[in-house]
């Protein structure tokens, strides 16, 4: 029910289908009415015969709801549509526009088009184009060129229309029958709706609608409409939300409304059209609907009315027509005439079928040649003439000189290209196909507009422009056809298909057939195009269109992440200048008045966010410069376009960072926090999602100055980077500066010279980071980015902990003669370790065990370096005791890393980190015992305890030393494990000789002496590059037998021993071969330097002892044998001779010969005594 007394906007779209026949062929026919505005309707009164209609009613020209404007102002011009109807439609229902309607129009513009062939009357229409849809509107030229004498706004074209159209124009004078006729239709309405009571209601069985008792309410635009219009209501237009709104009464204020009284979604065959429609429909007769008409009896109808009355009730769905015939304005008679019986009414009998045809080329015409979107075609033809002519009056306008000459139509068309794109930008979100398209709707806005006349406009298109780019999500891999690059910005169609059926469609249209009031036929050229003849509109398919509509313009996207964003900040500076250039300048604003006082703004600092202010460097507050006033246009724009560009400057920071280019990406953090910066100033509130925006931006920048720190060798290209600066950085900066100084993070964003300053940076950057995410704001909304933040904390905290520990390392090792512990080491100790702490409850926070396993190895080193600082010294001497502080510190680093190990629970956790933890544990341990055993506190401790407690730490050392696992280190811990075990050997093997009396222990120190040499010699052994300490364990082993030999009386005992010392110096050639082997390599490769591989004077030292105690060995072998009591065998033999052979031969070696050949000798020596002896060949003979 239509009864509200304002403009009901239909929430369920109500269909009304019908089809009617002509002859064998079937015209379809369908009308949905989107909106109505009027209550139900009456019946009409039926006027009793001989009424005089001359004699005005008694309620003639009083508003009455029953018929609007069609009953008031129906003396007026109100039949004619208005220029810009069309746009007022396409306002109210901006979804239907681009894409799904083809036409939208006046219904009284599309009953002229159909008429076209039939009439000789003259025709005026602007079309313009927005996506597929093109919206029709009346151009009446005399009252346009009435207008211009006092506007000047339609001078050129009326200059134009003279000199090519009708050199003798001059305005034409409304008839005295035309008013007459005006005035008796009027009250014929008025007498038909019952008014006074002046004619008795016509009742078929039909209840009379009932008034609305706010009926007088009614303006004057609104009229009844059938009820069964009435059924539902159509869902409203949707607000643009998330967009700029950008009218306000001023720019809006051009009359564009929608003012007709029902708007109807009409298809005719396969044409979609948006009509309005203001004629009066009554209730009555067999249908709830009819419409009314007044006939002149002595006229008879003719093929133009009965078209108009057909096309009328076809848009409106009016099933009947109720005719009243009058003879000089006295009322005859009434006749009904069902709507499909129009067609065949005698005089006026027309082809259903050929309004049909020419339906389908006007629009196919229209279509192929009104192509640039933003552009006013005309389309004219004169008065009396075939020839219709489609003329670009956006080129002719451009053509004239002075700027005055201004389309009118420029400024409601580029407010419904801006109105299309803004809706398509709210289904846009979820389908990128349309990108395209609203970039083509919003460039051809702006090209429209003068940015100082639509400032407000201009921006918001511009900041609509630079949303389309998605700075925050990752570009889709596929975009497919829609996001395709490339295509026309103003045009919606192949140039080059343009041209071709522009040729086509023009091809002999300067014929020789003239028309009257028409120039010459070269004039022709000024038109885009012609149709020769009218008669050509009823051929069927003689315009067939082929123009192509794409259901998306091409948007252009680069993979080019820089590029995107760039185009983005082009969008925002073209933006910000519209508004900058909007507001007035500081000179312009009257003076303050000096008696009153400024308001100050108070700020509490206990309210959300204040937390985040106490870091000095991350708020400042800040006021206008600028002058805006709050709440203003120029406000939410400026503060739309800041962020954006904030976003923008982000992406380009991050994308650097990417590329390691460090320098550049704090110069784009530095932006973005200016912009942001700026946002501030100009915002009263921050909303969450700026908030959380803005600890991303300090998170990154965090991250930035923490990369400058660790690449300090690049110090001077960043530098160049990040001096660089573009012209629309630089512009954009200007603007930024109207609005605040931009230095509340300069402290954070600038490219400092000093590593540990720019760690502080970094640390404060997170910092601020951090409490932004657990401030009131924020504190439910970001888990994730809290713990990134928290990773990155505590990432920054063991950055410094290091630099301070190496800082203190530093200075240890400067340090000429190592006195007492300086106050600037403990210094540092205290700073490394407080940041360790802090790092291991970041980490802790978010229950990242590695991480924490890691800051806690980090923390055990930083012990050992306090140990290291610990040591005695003792004059020249050297270093003095292991000190019980030295111990305390290396116990610490133990308990770290035992921590660590804890944390990481097992080696699957992450592998690499265990190994790291668990090679410093073997490592600590090993030195802790190192220390013990070489600088041994005798002082304080007995010789028994501290040989437990080597063992002890040698013991744990090697528990952690990982022989089993193939990594890197695996030789490492091999050359590790075989040192304790030499170490311990030889720590067993001194207890041995310098145990006196218990004979037990002597056994024990004994057993594990041998057992110690036995797996360090094996160890050695599979190392392959370590002959040094392979030779030095070997000797000591020998030294141990002989040691052991000294104490034994029998000879046969001796004999024994000895032998076993020769079988264990045999094994010295594994250790010999190596060194021979090394030594050759070394003379091969003598212009490469000396070898790393092998100490040359642990070599001869090593040989210096081997030389006599093999020497010894053989003699004592050689005179035991000899002096053997008991006979000989022929082995005994044998093996004397090769003693005394190889006794020889080393009796006789040159002394002074080469190294290489010595030691080939003790090779060659001790082979020939392993093959005669008999002992096992663990390694390689010598070839």
């Amino acid at each position: 029910h239509c009864g509200d007394p304002k403009r009901v906007q239909l929430t369920e779209e109500h269909q009304c289908e019908s089809s009617i026949c002509s002859g064998s062929s079937e015209i379809k026919s369908r009308a949905v009415v989107k909106y109505c505005a009027a209550p139900p309707p009456t019946s009409y009164a039926l006027l009793q015969e001989k009424t005089d209609l001359k004699l005005p009613p008694a309620n003639w020209l009083r508003e009455n709801p029953q018929l609007g404007s069609a009953g008031t102002t129906i003396l007026g011009s109100s039949s004619k549509s208005k220029p810009f109807s069309s746009f007022g439609m396409a306002y109210e229902f901006i979804d239907c526009i681009g894409d799904d309607v083809d036409v939208v129009s006046d219904s009284e513009n599309i009953k002229k088009l159909l008429k076209i062939p039939y009439s000789k009357s003259h025709l005026s229409m602007a079309v313009h184009r927005v996506g597929r849809t093109l919206l029709l509107d009346e151009l009446d030229i005399q009252e346009l060129f009435m207008r211009s004498s006092q506007t000047g706004d339609w001078t050129w074209l009326k200059e134009f229309y003279q000199r090519l159209i009708d050199q003798k124009w001059q305005r034409k004078k409304k008839s005295k029958e035309h008013w007459y006729q005006k005035a008796i239709l009027s009250k014929f309405l008025y007498y038909s709706i019952n008014g006074d009571g002046a004619a008795e209601p016509q009742s078929d069985g039909l209840n009379e609608g009932e008034e609305d008792s706010g009926a007088d309410e009614f303006s004057s635009s609104c009229v009844t409409v059938d009820s069964s219009f009435a059924l539902g209501q159509v869902t409203s237009v949707p607000k643009e939300q998330n967009l700029p709104t950008i009218f306000n009464e001023g720019e809006n204020g051009q009359g564009l409304r929608n003012d007709f009284v029902r708007n109807i979604m009409w298809t005719f065959e396969d044409i979609h059209m948006l009509v309005g429609s203001n004629m009066p429909i009554f209730g009555g007769g067999r249908y709830p609907a009819v419409s009314l008409r007044l006939r002149d009896n002595n006229k008879p109808i003719n093929i133009l009315t009965g078209i108009d009355y057909w096309l009328d009730n076809l848009m409106c769905n009016v099933p009947e027509l109720v005719m009243c015939f009058h003879v000089n304005g006295i009322v005859q008679k009434y006749e009904m005439i069902k709507t499909e019986d129009i067609p065949h009414l005698e005089n006026s009998t027309f082809s259903t079928r050929v309004v049909k045809d020419i339906a389908q080329n006007v629009l196919s015409f229209l279509k192929s040649n009104c192509t640039k979107e933003g552009h006013t075609y005309w389309l004219f033809k004169a008065s009396g003439s075939d020839i219709v002519k489609l003329y670009d009056l956006t080129t002719l306008c451009e053509e004239a000189e002075e700027e005055k000459y201004q389309n009118p139509f420029t400024l409601p068309v580029a407010v419904l290209l801006y109105k299309v794109a803004s809706n398509l930008m709210l289904n846009a979100r979820q389908n990128r196909k349309h990108y395209g398209t609203i970039r083509t709707l919003l460039l051809n806005c702006v090209k429209l507009l003068h940015q100082d006349r639509h400032p407000q406009i201009i921006a918001s298109a511009h900041y609509m422009l630079s949303e389309l780019f998605q700075l925050d999500e990752p570009l889709e891999e596929d975009g497919g056809e829609s996001l395709r690059a490339g295509g026309s910005e103003d045009s919606y169609s192949d140039e080059d298909r343009e041209e071709e059926e522009e040729e086509d469609l023009t091809e002999d249209s300067d014929d020789d057939g003239s028309y009257s009031n028409c120039s010459s036929p070269q004039d022709d050229s000024k038109a885009v195009a012609v149709i020769r003849s009218v008669g050509e509109l009823s051929v069927p398919e003689k315009y067939r269109s082929t123009h192509q509509i794409r259901p998306s313009c091409a948007f252009p996207v680069s993979q080019d992440k820089e590029e995107r964003c760039r185009l983005v900040l082009s969008y925002v500076l073209k933006g910000l200048k519209a508004v900058d250039g909007s507001i007035k300048k500081e000179s312009d604003l009257p003076a303050a008045d000096p008696n009153t006082p400024i308001p100050l703004k108070y700020e509490d600092r206990s309210a959300t966010g204040a937390c985040a202010t106490e870091k000095g460097f991350l708020f400042l507050s800040s006021c206008f410069l600028s002058r805006m006033i709050p709440g203003s246009w120029q406000h939410h724009m400026k503060l739309k376009l800041f962020f954006k560009a904030s976003k923008a400057y982000y992406v380009l920071s991050d994308a650097a960072t990417n590329l390691l280019k460090y320098g550049r990406a704090l110069r784009y953090i530095k932006l973005s926090l200016q912009c942001y910066d700026a946002y501030c100033s100009v915002s009263g509130t921050l909303h969450p999602h700026v908030l959380l925006f803005h600890s991303q931006c300090l998170s990154l920048c965090g991250d930035i100055q923490l990369m400058l720190a660790q690449n300090a060798n690049n110090r001077a290209a960043y530098l160049e980077e990040y001096s660089y600066q573009t012209k629309e950085d630089q512009e954009i900066l200007h603007s930024l500066h109207r609005e605040s100084s931009c230095q509340a993070f300069s402290m954070a964003t600038d490219l400092a010279m000093d590593p540990e300053y720019q760690l502080f940076v970094s640390s404060k950057c997170y910092e601020a980071a951090y409490e932004l995410l657990v401030s009131e704001p924020l504190k439910d909304l970001t888990s994730d980015q809290l713990s990134q933040v928290l990773k990155r904390l505590g990432n920054i905290r063991n950055e410094m902990g290091v630099y301070y520990m190496n800082q203190a390392a530093a200075m240890q090792a400067e340090k000429e003669v190592k006195k007492s512990v300086s106050a600037a080491e403990q210094e540092m100790w205290k700073k490394s370790f407080g940041f360790f702490e802090k790092g291991m409850k970041d980490f802790e926070a978010i229950g990242d065990s590695t991480n924490t396993a890691l800051l806690l190895c980090n923390t055990g080193r930083l012990m050992r370096i306090c140990a290291q600082a610990h040591c005695n010294l003792s004059g020249d001497e050297g270093r003095g005791e292991f000190s019980p502080e030295e111990a305390l510190y290396y116990n610490k680093a133990i308990d770290y890393y035992l921590q660590a190990m804890k944390a990481l629970a097992s080696r699957e956790k992450h592998s690499a980190v265990w190994d790291s933890v668990n090679w410093e544990l073997s490592t600590t341990y090993f030195t802790l015992a190192t220390l013990l055993q070489d600088y041994a506190p005798v002082s304080r401790k007995a010789q028994e305890q501290i040989e437990r407690e080597v063992t002890e730490a040698m013991m744990k050392s090697l528990k952690y030393c990982d022989l089993q696992t193939d990594s890197a280190r695996q030789p490492l811990y091999q050359y590790r494990a075989a040192t304790i075990h030499h170490r311990l050997a030889s720590m067993y093997h001194s207890c041995f000789r310098n145990q006196v009396g218990d004979e037990h222990l002597r056994k024990q120190h004994r057993s594990l002496a041998e057992l110690h040499y036995s797996k360090a010699v094996s160890l050695f052994l599979s190392l392959k590059d370590a002959p040094c300490e392979l030779l030095r364990t070997l000797l000591e082993r020998v030294a141990f037998a002989e040691f052991t030999m000294a104490g034994q009386n029998s000879s046969t005992a001796k004999l024994k021993s000895l032998t076993g010392a020769i079988e264990i110096m045999t094994e010295t050639r594994h250790a010999f071969q190596l060194i021979h082997k090394e030594l050759q390599e070394e003379q091969t490769e003598v212009t490469n330097g000396p070898m790393a591989g092998l100490n040359l004077q642990e070599v001869m030292k090593l040989i210096g002892v081997f030389e006599p105690s093999f020497s010894f060995l053989l003699l004592q072998v050689i005179k035991l044998m000899t002096t053997a009591k008991r006979k000989p065998s022929n082995k005994d033999d044998e093996l004397l001779k090769t003693y005394k052979n190889v006794y020889s031969k080393l009796l006789r070696a040159e002394k002074n010969a080469p190294l290489v050949s010595r030691v080939e000798l003790y090779v060659e020596l001790l082979q020939q005594l392993m093959q005669r002896t008999g002992s096992d060949d663990t390694g390689t003979r010598k070839p």
